[in-house]
């Protein structure tokens, strides 16, 4: 059968079994900057102790299982060990706050939470004591949480002991009271169908919406992706993107399992590791949103590292400069670098451009294709109509990468999926006649900072509570390094005196770094239209002009 008309039918675990069977001694993952490096065979081991550990400590299918963590070995442990014993990896923004962390945990109905220490200026492990003061007092193995009623466990990301949590050794170690007939029930219980993921993300509308992924979605988008890379057993794809995130977990994780090419894994994004793993790791692949390639590609030590072996990668996340995928293609030796277009709630892939794109001009100002086996469509967002080439609507999609719906929130789903099963990326984009899609603007006012979600309400909501704020607006302002900064133009109530960073300070800590307005400013009165609504554009105009470098 060709390869165009296969779809996969398999579950993670699944696809993990056929990929030792094939490969059982090349690298699966690799730390380049540490010693860490496990070949397919000892990855899954390692992934099947993970497995009964959660299955001996009560974790039962269809529960969700939180990580609240940077790309630290055994994140992609925990993510295929979830998917073998049919629980649904959760996965969090490493830049949540309390705040943040609060909502998920209420509205997903979490049992199990996994941490590390923490990152940047957050202390993970202090967070989760504030919310759950329970932890300090109760016995872990019988944690009950008035805050969080169905919360039953937290466990840590890594060797150390914290009161209340389970350690990762600790989990490892209660393997041995699974037995492998009890576990291959458990995998036998399993269907390709079944949700494996949730993400949560503000999407095109509203506050932050648990994304329900099955195997079905996320096999079928990781293969696809690779086969758009041309991946094979042969290649190593170098990942500092985060694996919370589905440019982490699934355009990189699933293309590798799908196509048996080795996941060489950085804790963060940092520019030097990025190239020292490259050039160390003879890597063939680097994924990355436009913001990572410029750091590299502008970083001083730039010519001290030989990317002979690169030839493929992905870049999306937000709109690609013209001279940096140029340069990519040049200086890193990327001839065959790929754009991906999608959303969280489209697995997330729903075009991709081909590594063998002969056309720098195609491959830079378009998204390239649909997949095959996925529908996307360009509809008039006030009539429904499907427009033909060369029209501007909305870039919507159907077929085997849409989510399975939002959790609890039947009304959201079908707000962002309608009767005829067309999911709505709130992007407007348009096709050319051959076939190639480009993105052109937003239906909705979701800024994309660096390939971060910001929906400006959440962030207004916030900053009204401010004492002596009477409104505020939230738009984004154009960047060439992170595609879009938010700033915020602020009313100030009668004889009140505020300052930018008094709006900076109030948010600064409470919420997550990338929503904070890189910009402030205040006015008298908002630009209105005739019936009274503000004119956003108005405002987007007027940050182009206050921030012209930004």
């Amino acid at each position: 059968m060709p390869r165009e008309n296969i779809t996969r039918e398999a579950t993670i675990g699944q696809l993990l079994d056929e990929i030792v069977e094939k490969i059982p001694d090349q690298d699966a993952v690799v730390y380049a900057d540490r010693d860490y490096r496990q070949t397919w065979s000892e990855f899954r081991e390692t992934v099947d102790k993970a497995a009964k550990g959660l299955m001996a400590l009560g974790v039962k299918k269809g529960d969700k299982v939180a990580v609240w963590a940077t790309n630290v070995p055994h994140w992609v442990t925990l993510q295929f060990a979830t998917a073998r014993i049919g629980a649904i990896l959760l996965t969090i923004n490493i830049n949540y706050r309390s705040a943040e962390i609060d909502y998920l945990l209420r509205q997903s109905d979490c049992e199990n939470i996994f941490v590390m220490d923490g990152y940047r200026d957050t202390d993970y492990v202090n967070t989760l004591y504030e919310l759950i003061p329970e932890l300090k007092v109760q016995p872990r193995d019988r944690l009950c949480s008035e805050r969080y009623p169905h919360l039953r466990r937290v466990l840590f990301l890594g060797p150390e002991k914290h009161r209340g949590m389970y350690s990762w050794n600790e989990l490892s170690a209660m393997s041995v009271a699974v037995g492998d007939d009890e576990y291959r029930q458990r995998q036998g219980e399993l269907s390709t169908y079944d949700v494996v993921n949730m993400q949560y993300t503000s999407g095109t509308t509203g506050f932050p919406k648990g994304v329900m992924l099955t195997h079905f979605n996320l096999t079928n988008n990781g293969y696809w992706v690779g086969v758009n890379e041309n991946l094979g057993t042969a290649d190593r794809v170098c990942i500092p993107v985060p694996l919370f995130h589905c440019f982490g977990c699934v355009l990189a994780v699933m293309a590798c399992l799908n196509h048996g090419a080795t996941m060489v894994i950085l804790e963060r994004y940092d520019p030097i590791n990025v190239m020292m793993s490259i050039e160390k790791e003879r890597c063939t692949a680097l994924y990355g949103v436009p913001t990572m390639f410029i750091g590299i590609l502008d970083h001083k030590l730039f010519d001290k590292f030989d990317f002979s072996t690169l030839r493929t990668g992905i870049m999306a996340g937000s709109p690609c400069p013209v001279k940096t995928m140029e340069e990519c293609v040049d200086r890193m030796n990327m001839r065959e670098v790929t754009i991906v277009f999608g959303l969280t709630e489209s697995s997330p892939a729903m075009t991709q451009s081909r590594y063998d794109e002969k056309s720098l001009e195609k491959k830079c100002s378009t998204v390239g294709k649909a997949f095959p086996g996925i529908e996307v469509a360009i509809i008039d967002p006030e009539t429904g109509e499907h427009l033909g080439p060369g029209k501007h609507g909305e870039l919507c999609c159907r077929g085997h990468n849409v989510m399975k719906g939002y959790y609890k929130m039947p009304e959201e789903t079908a707000k962002a999926i309608d009767e005829e099963g067309w999911l709505h990326s709130g992007d407007i984009g348009m096709m050319d006649e051959d076939g190639y899609y480009a993105v052109t603007g937003r239906l909705k006012d979701m800024i994309i900072r660096g390939g971060e979600n910001i929906y400006p309400k959440e962030v207004e909501d916030f900053i009204h509570h401010i004492d002596g704020v009477a409104d505020v607006q939230v738009v984004g302002v154009p960047s060439v390094r992170y595609g879009e900064l938010p700033a915020a133009f602020v009313i100030l109530r009668p004889g009140v005196k505020l300052t930018a960073e008094d709006i900076v300070d109030h948010c600064r800590g409470k919420i997550a770094f990338y929503k904070i307005p890189k910009f402030v400013h205040f006015l008298d009165e908002y630009p209105m239209t005739a019936s009274g609504k503000i004119m956003k554009m108005k405002l987007r105009e007027l940050s182009v002009q206050l921030w012209p470098d930004a």
